[in-house]
């Protein structure tokens, strides 16, 4: 099935087609500035991306079904749904818990319901693969009204990413997925880790926001509630400051002056005192996020590194398996340095837990899970129609 996987933002639409029958991905894009006099809205950039179609393909594309990353599912999307115009509703409503995500997927939908309306199309959430967090993992410990009234609770991101590698990873060790117990460690400018049990999700750093966990590009992670509340009791910032500063002025940037983890790196080689701690913060972070989940999973098999950072730099790789010596890591270094884009083993034969390096691709993950949904609707209309017939 060819499949057109689209991940709306608010400025920006990246989009790819897919052949799942194959797993190659036929053409990519990304239509950016949305809502400047050029793109002035989602419409306009599908313009552009039917007009990138016309142009590898000719005039039909051969499009049979459209896949969204759509980032916040709540608790009432637990796996991918076929769209229409109340799940488009559903997704608009969750928008108090991804403000700057759903509003955009909504608007990506509906853009394509206006171009291809016979198109199906299907959401594929982020937080659907920690639906299966334990009540103990995902309930915060405060009144219970703020969970039942307001929704407060620990929903964890990245899930498709980690849902994928963590099958990709079982594969690797060669066992069944559903006896994988492992660490997904997704780290790119976003950041999180995911305890896996029995190839399902049972903890995650990420919670009722993606804010809350590792110390990622601009976002903070985990911080002491109290130091924001004191700094609106004193009337030094609005909650808007503090939400603003959280998440796009902290992290790598807010320690050391740059979001970018090459930048940094190579700023610490140089003897950059700044870089060297925001380098050692963030390795220390995600050596204690594995410490923890190592006892959640009853013992991990497996260490995965995965994403922008978790997959290409060896540096902060070796910096985290440095300090897990305690639970009996031992990083082949020379493997680790090693470039390659396929799932491989980088801890030495004699490692008490497996280190791996597994590529994400959400889009192909998103395109198959299309695919899948799309075609069991369309045998269960053929069924249902064969049995009225009969």
């Amino acid at each position: 099935m060819r499949v057109l996987v689209i991940n709306s933002g608010s400025s920006s639409l990246k989009y790819q087609v897919r052949e799942t029958s194959t797993g190659e991905m036929l053409l990519s894009g990304v239509i950016e500035e949305i809502g400047s006099g050029d793109v002035p809205d989602h419409g306009a950039a599908l313009d552009l991306v039917e007009a990138h179609l016309q142009a590898e393909f000719g005039g039909d594309p051969g499009l049979e079904a459209v896949g969204h990353r759509v980032v916040h599912g709540g608790e009432r999307f637990s796996e991918p749904v076929l769209i229409d115009y109340e799940i488009t509703r559903a997704i608009e409503r969750l928008a108090p818990l991804a403000p700057l995500h759903n509003p955009a997927h909504a608007l990506g939908i509906r853009a394509i319901m206006r171009k291809w309306p016979k198109l199906p199309q299907v959401a594929v959430f982020d937080t659907a693969f920690h639906r299966t967090l334990p009540e103990h993992a995902w309930r915060y410990a405060v009144p219970n009204e703020l969970y039942t009234e307001h929704g407060v609770r620990r929903y964890g991101f990245h899930g498709t990413s980690a849902q994928y590698v963590s099958v990709h990873a079982a594969a690797l060790l060669g066992i069944p997925d559903d006896r994988f117990d492992g660490i997904i460690a997704h780290l790119g400018n976003g950041a999180s880790i995911t305890a896996i049990k029995g190839g399902r999700s049972i903890d995650t750093s990420m919670g009722y926001t993606p804010l809350a966990g590792l110390v990622m590009g601009t976002r903070s992670g985990d911080v002491d509630p109290s130091v924001l509340t004191q700094l609106m009791i004193r009337g030094e910032y609005t909650a808007e400051q503090l939400d603003s500063m959280l998440n796009k002025e902290s992290g790598l940037k807010g320690i050391a002056g740059s979001s970018d983890m090459r930048a940094v790196i190579a700023r610490a080689a140089e003897g950059d005192e700044e870089a060297e701690l925001a380098l050692t913060i963030a390795a220390y972070r995600v050596q204690k996020y594995i410490g923890g989940y190592h006892v959640a999973v009853g013992g991990a098999q497996a260490i995965v590194f995965t994403a922008g950072i978790g997959e290409n730099s060896w540096q902060f790789r070796e910096r985290v398996c440095s300090g897990l010596g305690a639970i009996g890591v031992k990083l082949d270094r020379i493997a680790n340095v090693e470039k390659s884009r396929e799932p491989r083993v980088i801890s030495t034969p004699d490692s008490a837990i497996a280190i791996l390096v597994v590529p994400t691709d959400e889009e192909a993950a998103i395109a198959t899970q299309t695919a899948e949904l799309v075609e069991e609707a369309a045998a269960a209309a053929e069924s249902l129609q064969d049995q009225a017939q009969t």
